[in-house]
């Protein structure tokens, strides 16, 4: 039997032509783990847990002074990154200016890494403000990097709500930190 063949009375439902690609691992994020359960900062966000972590572990790509660069857990394309002040906030205007200066700059860096390691066509940057807005942890704000390549938005995503993914997270993760420039020192 091949993946999407049915037998009679074995699998509910009724056939329609198209094979399924079974994410199981995707329930978590759907049943909430790792988000904090109210705005606190602290071990209940995961975005403040993070840095206090190895960072294979964490998968965080790079520490800046205010901010850091993490993988994030559940990509839409491979490379996504997400860009995050260490401090608990939920508002970018609540960022002070260093913060909103070592973010932009991050994000720059991390877009000259991920040409250099996966040459993407494009990127989207963006971040969601509020639940409503689509943040999947609206308490700790975070700047997401997505690499794009034409055509990474085949059937899959659309027709199957399926992404997948052709390299595993850790694999990702030390391609982007051997790639990561050396921190420069501080001046001053």
């Amino acid at each position: 039997m091949s993946v999407g063949d049915e037998v009679a009375g074995e699998h509910p439902g009724e056939p329609d032509g198209f094979e399924r690609l079974w994410t199981p691992h995707r329930m978590v994020y759907i049943g909430g783990q790792d988000k904090p359960a109210d705005a606190s900062a602290g071990d209940a966000c995961p975005f403040c847990r993070a840095p206090t972590l190895d960072d294979v572990e964490a998968l965080v790509v790079a520490r800046g002074a205010v901010a850091y660069v993490v993988l994030n857990l559940y990509p839409y394309n491979p490379g996504h990154l997400m860009v995050l002040p260490y401090r608990h906030v939920a508002g970018y205007p609540e960022l002070t200016a260093q913060e909103t200066t070592e973010v932009a700059t991050l994000t720059q860096t991390a877009m000259r890494v991920l040409r250099k390691v996966s040459a993407p066509h494009g990127f989207n940057l963006g971040m969601n403000q509020g639940t409503v807005a689509g943040a999947g942890i609206a308490a700790h704000l975070h700047q997401h990097v997505v690499p794009r390549w034409g055509g990474d938005a085949n059937f899959l995503p659309i027709v199957g709500r399926t992404k997948a993914l052709p390299e595993l997270l850790g694999d990702t993760h030390a391609r982007l930190v051997a790639a990561w420039p050396s921190p420069t020192p501080a001046r001053g």
